[in-house]
């Protein structure tokens, strides 16, 4: 097991979670753009083949981080898995979470790409190779021939090495869960994975103060094809929740 972080920006209030060493590529367009307003840790979970991938050690692992470097709340931002592995913490740790960003996680948390994989295929008559093909379309749009085969390989391993509750035997339903801290959820209105019906769910959930916020295209991972658009949400967000912890005056 390997915990990887920045050592550099120790210091930092902001923290980005990822528990796929082969999806992050994916968010580096983000975090680029956050950097320019806040320094960003990012904290990586990553298990070895011969362990079982489990997110309850993750949130134990998380917690000992953040005990060790962080003596105050630190703003938690997370994509897909790495966003339920916040919420899982925020729920647990609420007085070490400032506010908690989800990008592509929906009311029922565990719903991510990897349960709509294992969905068809117990459903589809096909090769994996042809449905990982199926879901670079549906994930990332029409892409040519040798960005597919990329994409495709990207997925693979994401499939056999990443953190995840789904397995071709077994997809975990997660029950909602409520936090106390400050939450943003963002999400795309064309993911195949994390439907609109699913983001805007959050909402019964919402205290004064939460926000969703739907980008109109991307699919799931808008964050990567709009990271602007994404970047401004959530730093707005963090502003917001800075200044309601403050008096008027002081805003």
């Amino acid at each position: 097991m390997t915990i990887l972080v920045d050592a550099s920006l120790l210091s930092t209030d902001v923290l980005w979670l990822n528990t796929s060493p082969h999806l992050k590529l994916f968010d580096q367009p983000l975090l680029r753009v956050l950097s320019r307003a806040a320094s960003v840790v990012q904290w990586e979970y990553q298990h070895s083949p011969d362990e079982a991938s489990s997110l309850s050690v993750a949130v134990e692992l998380l917690h000992e981080y953040l005990n060790s470097y962080h003596k105050q709340p630190v703003h938690l931002v997370g994509h897909s898995t790495g966003g339920l592995l916040g919420l899982l913490y925020a729920s647990q740790y609420p007085e070490k979470v400032k506010s908690l960003t989800l990008l592509a996680v929906g009311f029922h948390p565990a719903i991510d790409w990897k349960a709509h994989y294992y969905v068809q295929r117990q459903l589809l008559p096909c090769s994996r190779q042809l449905l990982l093909a199926q879901m670079v379309d549906s994930l990332f749009g029409s892409q040519n021939k040798n960005i597919c085969r990329i994409l495709q390989n990207i997925l693979e391993k994401d499939l056999d090495n990443s953190a995840s509750p789904h397995s071709l035997f077994q997809r975990v339903s997660m029950a909602p869960i409520r936090v106390p801290v400050p939450l943003l959820v963002c999400g795309s209105k064309d993911d195949i994975a994390v439907n609109i019906q699913e983001l805007q769910r959050w909402q019964k959930f919402f205290k004064s103060g939460d926000r969703l916020w739907e980008c109109l295209q991307g699919g799931h991972f808008f964050h990567y094809f709009y990271p602007r658009c994404v970047a401004g949400q959530i730093t707005d967000f963090w502003l917001q929740s800075a200044c309601e912890s403050m008096t008027i005056s002081e805003c």
